[in-house]
């Protein structure tokens, strides 16, 4: 195996993993499935117009799960978007 050489920055590293072959550097053999319970995805603020009458019904189910309601559209949309890939690739794993 070729050794993988020291980075000076993401970018650089970035750049060479699309040049090179990971199979030249990497026994994948030996490669482990690997959990990081505690990695917090990234996020964006985006900004969403919703009628009146929506959020005021968001803020509603929200106040009786005792949960912000942009986490609840969170939980919805989520659940939403899984079940529409689920329909069109159903051996998707789910998460």
């Amino acid at each position: 195996m070729k050794q993988i050489p020291k980075f000076e920055s993401e970018e650089e590293e970035r750049r060479f993993w699309l040049e090179h072959d990971s199979t030249e550097y990497v026994d994948w053999s030996k490669a482990r499935v690997g959990l990081f319970p505690n990695l917090k995805p990234s996020t964006k603020t985006i900004s969403l117009r919703l009628p009146e009458s929506m959020l005021a019904a968001l803020k509603l189910l929200a106040n009786k799960w005792d949960v912000p309601y942009q986490s609840l559209v969170k939980v919805f949309l989520s659940e939403r978007i899984e079940s529409e890939l689920q329909k069109h690739d159903p051996q998707r794993i789910e998460r």
